[in-house]
């Protein structure tokens, strides 16, 4: 009998199906403001651009210099990067001299001290994000939430995952058959987590390009990367030193492991979290003089400090913690989160990258999926690790099955399974671009000298050496491409209407009766308590 991700693809095929491969894609991408030296930009989030508590698609993530632009979904992703493509041109025409920093590692930073933690005006939802940022200042340091990425946000037409479950055929279980729509489709999401989890690995070796950081941005930590030059070390055959234990790292999460062969087990591993003290957490206390310096002493402050590189995630409405939705109204959409930026695309991502995104994620979604047993989970962990730190090594191998393969044998593998959903994909959409990414993907595998990361660390040795340099030449590039393509009247006023709006909403936040924050975070905190029904 044929494996069930052909007998998935059979059905999806027919052309009353078909139209159940659209679903919707979003883009998250965060940047640093550097100024014209490739320093961080020490000037408060730009007025121009809207309040960053309150606008839907320009915020700030950690520091008050790191930007995070938000596309609404899509049901392309060429029309996503188009809207992706409109914000950074308004932006620019509204940053000054100001660049938008082209890589995922750092600028060069300043003394810790000086790193501003973003600032959402005086509100109690407003100093919430604050405090929550100050804690993360004192569990991990500032330099490491100066790190930026792409967040690839993915979802499935609701209907697909009903009629996989309702064909004996292509349900992932007898037991699926009766299950409410949103259980289906909750565990069809944990499902596809669990094969990008098996398979992540090869996104990293695609798609890794930070092999080289700017030697201060360690602030004095052990490492074992070698001297490119007086400012910058790397690792020869490192993908993504942003994903390695040099980048986000954290000793409280390192035992934390929520499970993903339920929705059950992923939420109560993160209640747990965010509910559970950590002894030097609790050390620190949540106040120092006075003032608040972390939300909670808990192994967590809230959910979304969890660094995972993928999540399963929910729209949550005014009030609600991350949590709570997905327990009431279960799994929506999923956000991968280990792409790091492209430092050769102006938006740090291009339409060829997403199209095979789309293939991947596709497939994970459609091929069987079985549990993951702890053994197996840290068998992915050291794939995934292996591959961030040494994935262009010559002959380098993974674990599969209890066996050993080259990396190289394994992704071709896997790419030859991929490409009938890219072909089933090109059937929906016309023409061939899915199955073009893929052909570009295999000619990396074919020669890791073509990867992101070979090209970064080629344009870093035939310069200087200088990942400083390297970062601000590709700033200057992507600036002069916006600038000489500014947004246009209709999609600047649109901007600036939202900027207004979010301003005004701010406004109204601020003046509106408030209880005190110590009693907004107390009853913020127990907001956590919730059952899965």
């Amino acid at each position: 009998m044929p494996n069930l991700l052909t007998r998935r693809l059979a059905l999806l095929t027919e052309d009353a199906n078909r139209a159940l491969l659209g679903g919707l894609r979003g883009i998250e991408r965060e940047t640093l403001r550097v100024d014209p030296a490739g320093h961080l930009a020490s000037t408060p989030h730009p007025a121009a651009l809207g309040s960053a508590l309150t606008h839907p698609e320009i915020t700030t993530d950690y520091a008050e210099a790191l930007l995070e632009f938000i596309t609404p979904a899509e049901s392309d992703i060429a029309v996503t990067l188009d809207k992706l493509d409109t914000v950074h041109r308004h932006a620019y025409s509204r940053l000054g001299d100001e660049l938008l920093w082209s890589q995922s590692m750092p600028c060069q930073l300043p003394p810790e001290a000086d790193i501003e933690i973003a600032n959402y005006g005086s509100s109690n939802m407003g100093m919430l994000k604050h405090v929550y940022r100050r804690g993360l200042a004192l569990r991990y340091g500032k330099a490491m939430q100066c790190i930026a990425g792409i967040h690839y946000n993915y979802s499935l037409d609701e209907q697909l995952w009903q009629v996989l479950a309702s064909n004996p055929e292509t349900s992932a279980s007898p037991t699926q058959a009766t299950a409410s729509p949103k259980d289906v489709q909750s565990a069809s999401y944990l499902a596809t987590i669990r094969n990008f989890r098996r398979y992540s690995w090869l996104l990293m070796y695609l798609f890794g390009a930070s092999p080289a950081l700017s030697a201060g941005f360690l602030r004095g930590r052990a490492h074992k990367l070698d001297t490119l030059s007086d400012d910058t070390l790397f690792l020869p055959y490192a993908t993504s030193l942003r994903m390695s234990d040099l980048g986000y790292q954290n000793d409280a999460q390192s035992g934390l492991r929520p499970h993903e062969n339920s929705l059950d087990d992923y939420v109560n591993a993160l209640t747990h979290a965010v509910n559970d003290p950590y002894p030097p957490y609790e050390t620190l206390g949540t106040k120092k003089d006075g003032e608040w310096i972390q939300l909670s002493t808990n192994v967590l402050q809230i959910e979304n400090e969890y660094y995972s590189t993928i999540r399963p995630k929910r729209v949550i409405r005014t009030g609600e913690r991350p949590i709570q939705a997905l327990c009431l109204r279960g799994v929506q959409y999923i956000e991968v989160r280990c792409m790091d930026v492209d430092p050769f695309e102006p938006v740090g991502i291009s339409l060829e990258t997403g199209r095979f995104l789309d293939a991947f994620l596709l497939f994970c979604a459609l091929d069987d999926s079985a549990p993951i047993s702890a053994e197996q989970s840290a068998c992915y962990t050291h794939n995934f690790a292996r591959t961030v730190k040494e994935g262009r090594t010559p002959g380098l191998t993974l674990h599969r099955d209890g066996e050993e393969i080259s990396l190289q044998a394994w992704g071709e593998q896997l790419l030859a399974r991929i490409a009938p959903v890219a072909a089933l994909l090109d059937s929906r959409h016309g023409g061939t671009a899915h199955a073009d990414s893929l052909a570009a993907q295999a000619a990396k595998l074919a020669d890791p000298d073509t990867t992101p990361s070979a090209k970064v660390l080629a344009e870093l040795r035939a310069n200087g050496g200088s990942f400083a340099a390297f970062g601000l030449r590709q700033s200057e590039r992507h600036a002069a491409y916006f600038r000489a393509h500014p947004a246009s009247k209709e999609q600047s006023a649109y901007f600036d209407a939202m900027a207004a709006s979010s301003l005004a909403e701010q406004r109204a936040m601020e003046a509106a009766p408030a209880g005190s924050f110590d009693d907004f975070v107390a009853a913020y905190r127990a907001s956590t308590l919730c059952s899965h029904t």
